[in-house]
C-alpha cells in the first residue's frame, strides 16, 4: 500500500494524471459495470469485468491504466452533456481552432462476462486533431497488457484474465511502456469510431460501430420513461438512467460505481459501495413504484425476495449484485485520491440492520399495488415479516451503520412496512402484521418520542435525526399526527442550514465541519413537507436539493455547501432514486396519491 508521503512520485510512476473535482467527472454505466470520464477524455475509473472486480483504469485513486481521447491542442475548454434519458455521454471541447466532441457508452444490453466501450470522435467545426492512448492493467494495475498483436485490423492482447480488443487504431504505434498511442486526423464534419473490448473469454463477435451504437440507442429508449408527468421532467429520466446503468441483470443495484472516494478528507470515512445495499434497492424500487410499474421494480422485488429467502432473517445488509457475500476489507496498491483511502470490501455485510426489513416490506407492498408480486416475493415478504416479528426489539446497527441501539428509524421502518404490507397483501396473515405494528409503534413511542413531542435518534439518544422523516412521511403516523410536524421543526431548527439538510449532529461540531450536507435527507425532508400539505415548501427543499449536483447531474452522498463540491462515492444510487420519487410524487394530482398508498 502506498503511503502519503510518497504520492506525487508514485502517482507519477503510474502516468496517472492530477484527479478533478468529484463534480467533473461523468458516469457511462451498462449495469454490469460502469466508467467514470474524466473533463479530458481520459477514462478514470473502469472495474471489469463486474462491478466488484479489479480496475483496468484507476486513475481516479492515482492507479495505472489510461484510455484517453483528447485534442492534440491542449488549449481548449472541456464541456458536454447527456443524450436525454440516457448514460451516452458526449465530451466537448473548444479549441483555439475548432470544436471536437467525443460521444460515448458503454454498448447496452451487456453481457456480465464482457463490456464493450464506444467511443466516437467528431470533428464538429474545423479540422480535428485527437490523440488515442490505451493501456489497460487489470487488477488495480496489477496486470498490464501482454500478447499485444495485430489480428484482422484489430489489436489484441491480454491483461490478466481479461482479453482485450480493440478497433478503430489500425496504425497505432506500440509505446514502450506497453500501451498503443495513435493520432486521429479528421476533416470538418469527420468521425472516427473506437470499440474497445474487454472479456473473459477471446472476443469473436464482430465490433461493428453502427449496429452497436443502434443497439445502445434503443435499449436507453425502451427503460427509461417519458417522465412528462413528474416535477422534473428531464431530471427524472436522468435518474431513471443512472438507476437502470446501475442496476445488473441479476438485479441488484450498486450503492455507487466507485470506491474509497472521501466523505471528509482524512477522516478515514471513505468506503467501498461497489455493492448492492437491500435498503438502496427498496428505495430505488419504491421510487419506481411511485412513477408507474416499470421495468426496474421488478428487479429490485426479484433481487430482494431472493436474498430473503436464501438468508431470512439473517438477511445481511449488502451483497454484490449477482447476491454473493462482501469481501473483506483490504488495502489496494494505488495511491488513492486525495483525502481519501485505497481500500476495496466491506464490513457492513457482516452487520444486522433492522430497518431493511421494513423497507423490503414497503418494496413488496408497492409491488402488489402494481400486481407485479409474484407468488415467490409474496413468500418472501411472509419471511420478512416473520424476522421483524423475531427481532424488532434487538439492538441493531441502523441505517448510518453505526454501533448497535435502539434505533428510532429502524423500527418506524418496519411500522411501515408491516401496515404497507397488510394493506395491500391481503392474506389471513394480514390482521397480524397489522396488529404487530401497532405493538412495535407503541413500544417506540413510548421509549423514543422526546418530552418535547420530537422523535428522537435511539432510546438513549435525544437528539435530532433527519432521516426519521422518511418512514414519518410514509405514514408510521398519520398525517396529522403531531410529532411528524415536530419532528420536521426541530430537523429544520437543528439540521439544516441554507436550504440543505444534515442527517445528525456530530456532537458539539457546527453543521459542515464534521461531514457534507446529506442529499438523500433533503429530498426526505421535500417529502415531508409535501405530505403536511405544504407544496411551496417542498418545493422549496425539492430544488435547493436537486441543485447540489455537478455540470454533469450526478449526485455524490454528500454536498459540501461552503464550498459546493460533492463528497463521497460518486454518483450515489439513492439519491437519485430519491430525486425520482419526489419528482413523481410532486407531480401527482391528491386523489392519485391516495389511491397510490399515501
Amino acid at each position: 500500500m502506498t503511503r502519503r508521503g510518497t504520492s506525487d512520485d508514485a502517482a507519477a510512476a503510474t502516468g496517472a494524471d492530477s484527479p478533478w473535482a468529484l463534480r467533473d467527472y461523468a458516469l457511462i454505466a451498462d449495469g454490469e459495470r460502469g466508467a467514470l470520464i474524466d473533463p479530458r477524455g481520459g477514462i478514470a475509473w473502469l472495474c471489469a469485468p463486474a462491478w466488484h472486480d479489479g480496475a483496468v483504469f484507476s486513475g481516479l485513486l492515482g492507479g495505472p491504466g489510461r484510455f484517453r481521447v483528447r485534442p492534440a491542442d491542449r488549449w481548449n475548454v472541456w464541456g458536454g452533456y447527456y443524450e436525454d434519458g440516457t448514460l451516452i455521454r458526449v465530451s466537448r471541447w473548444v479549441t483555439a481552432d475548432g470544436i471536437v466532441s467525443c460521444r460515448e457508452a458503454l454498448a447496452v444490453p451487456a453481457d456480465t462476462g464482457r463490456l464493450v466501450l464506444l467511443r466516437q470522435i467528431r470533428a464538429v467545426r474545423g479540422a480535428a486533431v485527437v490523440d488515442v492512448d490505451l493501456d489497460v492493467r487489470a487488477g488495480y494495475g496489477r496486470h498490464p497488457m501482454t500478447q499485444l498483436r495485430q489480428d484482422g485490423g484489430a489489436w489484441r492482447a491480454r491483461s490478466g484474465a481479461l482479453h482485450v480488443r480493440l478497433t478503430g487504431a489500425e496504425d497505432a504505434r506500440h509505446d514502450p511502456d506497453g500501451g498503443l498511442h495513435a493520432r486521429v486526423r479528421l476533416p470538418e464534419g469527420g468521425a472516427h469510431d473506437l470499440v474497445l473490448e474487454l472479456a473473459t473469454e477471446p472476443g469473436s463477435t464482430p465490433l461493428d460501430p453502427p449496429s452497436l451504437w443502434n443497439a445502445t440507442e434503443r435499449w436507453w429508449k425502451r427503460v427509461v420513461p417519458d417522465c412528462s408527468d413528474t416535477a422534473a421532467p428531464r431530471d427524472t429520466r436522468m435518474a431513471y438512467a443512472v438507476l437502470n446503468g446501475l442496476t445488473s441483470s441479476a438485479g441488484g443495484m450498486v450503492a455507487a460505481a466507485t470506491t474509497s472516494l472521501p466523505e471528509r478528507a482524512d477522516t478515514g470515512r471513505d468506503y467501498d459501495y461497489r455493492y448492492a445495499w437491500v435498503r438502496d434497492q427498496c428505495y430505488a424500487g419504491i421510487a419506481v413504484a411511485a412513477h408507474g410499474p416499470h421495468p426496474l421494480l421488478e428487479r429490485a422485488v426479484r433481487f430482494v425476495a431472493d436474498r430473503i429467502l436464501e438468508d431470512g432473517a439473517a438477511l445481511r445488509p449488502a451483497y454484490t449484485v449477482s447476491g454473493g457475500r462482501l469481501p473483506a476489507e483490504r488495502p489496494l496498491p494505488v495511491v488513492g485520491y486525495p483525502g481519501g483511502g485505497d481500500r476495496a470490501g466491506n464490513r457492513a455485510g457482516r452487520q444486522f440492520q433492522l430497518d431493511v426489513f421494513g423497507e423490503a416490506l414497503q418494496l413488496f407492498a408497492a409491488a402488489a399495488r402494481h400486481d407485479v408480486l409474484d407468488a415467490r416475493a409474496a413468500e418472501a415478504a411472509a419471511r420478512a415479516a416473520e424476522a421483524v416479528a423475531d427481532r424488532w426489539p434487538q439492538p441493531d446497527a441502523g441505517l448510518w451503520e453505526l454501533e448497535d441501539r435502539w434505533w428510532t428509524h429502524s423500527r418506524l421502518c418496519c411500522v411501515v412496512g408491516l401496515r404497507d404490507l397488510s394493506r395491500d397483501l391481503r392474506t389471513p396473515a394480514s390482521a397480524d402484521w397489522s396488529r404487530l405494528a401497532d405493538r412495535i409503534l407503541a413500544a417506540t413511542r413510548s421509549r423514543c418520542v422526546h418530552p418535547d413531542g420530537h422523535w428522537q435518534r435511539a432510546d438513549d439518544d435525544t437528539g435530532p435525526e433527519a432521516a426519521l422523516l422518511l418512514p414519518l412521511a410514509r405514514g408510521a403516523v398519520p398525517r396529522t399526527d403531531p410529532s411528524l410536524s415536530r419532528t420536521r421543526s426541530e430537523v429544520a431548527r437543528h439540521l439544516a442550514k441554507d436550504g440543505y439538510v444534515y442527517r445528525f449532529r456530530h456532537g458539539d461540531e457546527p453543521l459542515g465541519d464534521a461531514e457534507g450536507a446529506f442529499l438523500l435527507c433533503g429530498f426526505t425532508m421535500a417529502l415531508a413537507a409535501h405530505v403536511q400539505g405544504r407544496p411551496a415548501e417542498a418545493a422549496r427543499w425539492f430544488e435547493r436539493t436537486r441543485s447540489a449536483c455537478g455540470p454533469t447531474g450526478l449526485f455524490a452522498e454528500e454536498y459540501d455547501v461552503a464550498q459546493r463540491q460533492l463528497r463521497g462515492n460518486l454518483p450515489q444510487g439513492f439519491v437519485h432514486a430519491l430525486l425520482l420519487e419526489c419528482s413523481a410524487r410532486f407531480g401527482k394530482a391528491p386523489d392519485e396519491e391516495s389511491s397510490a398508498g399515501w
